[in-house]
């Protein structure tokens, strides 16, 4: 009587797994398709944004810097103005992919600035950050730390297009990636044995993939700096992959940047889990079958999107990159404003970005309150 009482018990705890699992990919499905109609109505105002991105910034902070000239150092995607102690980032609306500037992306340089915001907050009882205020949509004020000259990319998906990624890699017969040698005949988007840190160097031209004894022999970082940095970026990646998780989402792989404050400690700088640094897919989308056949194509919400699209075009590395067409502008702007949904849960804030403060005079009044 006892043992079959047991089975009835395991048989009704199956079931219930069974059902909790069904309800939950159901849920998954409605709040993918919720976001997906949601976003969709902002195709106008995302089209209205067209002629007014924000390309550059023309910020005047002598004056700030006991009167010392501050030269802006103009990157891919941030200008940064080293004033004092601080660092002030203004995240721009350009993109770039395959390191060439493509396209204006509206409501973008808003998107990165306010999701690094949010993780930076959720994050911060793993690693500390350099994030001080954040005084507008598109700026943040942060600590000037000195950056490490590599970028820690964790991986859990055998996927990308880039030159750096490790689908292309593995394609080109690479098989030893972040200390585990892969098997041959996997396919595009599979996911690997466990996420791994594949660190590249940090350049404003083509990155190039490393190994942490080039990292130590070169002078980049010390042993320890490196064991300490690699095991964060792992734990950081596990803590904001379990969340996206909860949300729908799938975090394929993210790039992080660190650096070195002044007193020898190691914190996150840059962007942070962003739609540029990290590739995001819909988990709805994910099929592990289809994809183990080369035939599963998740539907990504990040900057993927576009790069895909130029590589249907031409080699972007030996031919020259041709427009992006508004249509697929207008589209990425709308996976991007539609992830920041996601992840925050909060609507975007079109009213606010739009009725925001100048934002040269947001970044003079914030550095006045501070003490540099």
């Amino acid at each position: 009587m006892r043992k079959q009482s047991k089975i009835a018990l395991t048989n009704l705890v199956v079931v219930l797994l069974i059902t909790f699992s069904a309800e939950a990919k159901i849920e998954e499905l409605i709040v993918g398709e919720n976001y997906e109609q949601e976003t969709n109505e902002y195709v106008l105002q995302i089209k209205l944004a067209l002629q007014h991105t924000l390309e550059n910034s023309n910020l005047d902070l002598d004056d700030f810097n006991h009167h010392k000239h501050v030269q802006p150092y103009i990157g891919k995607v941030r200008d940064r103005y080293h004033v004092g102690d601080k660092m002030v980032l203004i995240t721009s609306d350009r993109l770039t992919a395959f390191d060439v500037p493509v396209a204006r992306i509206p409501f973008k340089g808003v998107v990165l600035n306010l999701i690094s915001e949010y993780w930076f907050k959720e994050t911060a009882h793993i690693m500390p950050n350099h994030v001080i205020s954040v005084p507008h949509p598109n700026v943040t004020i942060a600590k000037a730390v000195t950056p490490y000259k590599v970028e820690f990319v964790v991986r859990e998906y055998l996927t990308g297009s880039s030159g750096t990624s490790i689908w292309t890699l593995y394609k080109k017969g690479q098989r030893e990636f972040g200390g585990i040698v892969l098997p041959d005949n996997m396919q595009q988007h599979q996911k690997l044995p466990c996420p791994i840190v594949t660190p590249t160097t940090k350049s404003g031209e083509h990155d190039e993939p490393l190994t942490p004894q080039e990292i130590v022999s070169k002078g980049l970082m010390t042993q320890k700096q490196w064991d300490e940095c690699s095991a964060k970026a792992l734990e950081l990646f596990e803590h904001v992959r379990d969340i996206a998780a909860k949300r729908g989402l799938i975090l394929a792989d993210s790039k992080m940047e660190m650096g070195v404050d002044e007193q020898g400690n190691s914190i996150l700088i840059d962007e942070l889990f962003t739609p540029d640094s990290s590739r995001y897919w819909i988990a709805s989308s994910y099929d592990a079958v289809a994809v183990s056949k080369g035939v599963g194509k998740p539907k990504n919400v990040d900057k993927e999107f576009i790069r895909l699209w130029i590589s249907s075009q031409c080699d972007p590395y030996r031919d020259p990159i041709p427009m992006v067409p508004q249509d697929q502008i207008v589209e990425l702007s709308r996976r991007y404003i539609m992830l920041y949904e996601i992840i925050t849960g909060q609507k975007f804030p079109f009213k606010e970005v739009v009725d925001a403060e100048n934002l040269n005079e947001s970044v003079y009044r914030n550095l006045a309150l501070t003490d540099l």
